[in-house]
């Protein structure tokens, strides 16, 4: 892997594999400030060279190993991954699961040992019976709006899920959810999509950074962007963090300016 910006000296482009620690330095959060932690939301996308953020329905096509890593390192640096119900199904999710190699440092920042798994759903249609709501070492979350059914409520809590308000009605408020999870003790926020959920917190601006892989490949086709929903009436900048290299696929980390 080399890296691409900013270049010093003590960070010279080469070519060897990083180690998970040299990762997760690389990724960390940003340092509580003198009122204590304040939530920071970042995601994690990757996409085609011609904006395809999925193939088939699934993202794991355009990815590779070395995204696969740095995926697996934003999970073990934060406390909870928020992503939409849709994702869930089609990408077939389970539980986070604890990494001992992140062990020691999630010990240290006062982590439980695995990131929690916020869906934020709401039609709670989903199947309570699967191993990401009934074998979580860390019990998955169920972002929804108040006016979400009972009978499902029930449900969810039955299998052994936390269900978080996170709305006046049926649906979720991006900002009221960011916050609900902070309140939770959540503040290292990671959302890893998909597409519709993502549009929904860049339209509410409360997305503070964007880990986005760019895969070098072609598919063609029709397939989401990274980003769905109406557009915003003015498109939100960001500043170029960090760019990283391995195998064609750029690794950029944005936060907003």
């Amino acid at each position: 892997m080399r890296r691409l910006f900013p270049v010093t000296c003590e960070t010279a482009p080469d070519g060897r594999e990083w180690s998970l620690d040299e990762l997760a330095d690389a990724y960390a959060y940003p340092e509580a400030g003198p009122g204590g932690r304040e939530p920071w939301l970042r995601a994690n996308m990757v996409g085609t060279l011609d904006g395809a953020a999925q193939h088939g329905g699934r993202s794991q096509p355009i990815s590779s190993a070395a995204d696969m890593r740095i995926f697996g390192t934003l999970r073990a640096l934060a406390d909870v991954v928020v992503v939409g119900a849709e994702t869930v199904r089609q990408e077939g999710y389970r539980p986070a699961r604890a990494r001992e190699e992140f062990a020691r440092r999630r010990t240290e920042a006062g982590q439980a040992p695995a990131p929690a798994i916020a869906v934020v759903t709401a039609s709670m249609n989903l199947d309570f019976t699967l191993p990401l709501f009934t074998s979580a070492t860390v019990p998955t979350l169920i972002l929804t709006g108040a006016a979400a059914a009972p009978d499902r409520i029930a449900a969810a809590e039955k299998a052994g899920a936390q269900v978080v308000i996170g709305g006046d009605g049926v649906g979720v408020d991006p900002a009221r959810a960011v916050r609900a999870l902070a309140d939770l003790g959540h503040t290292r926020l990671l959302t890893e999509g998909g597409p519709r959920l993502l549009g929904q917190l860049v339209a509410a601006e409360v997305l503070d950074e964007l880990c986005l892989t760019v895969s070098p490949m072609l598919t063609a086709g029709d397939a989401q962007r990274i980003a769905g929903g109406p557009a915003v009436a003015v498109p939100r900048r960001l500043a170029l963090e960090s760019l990283l290299e391995e195998d064609g696929f750029l690794f950029g980390r944005y936060r907003r300016a």
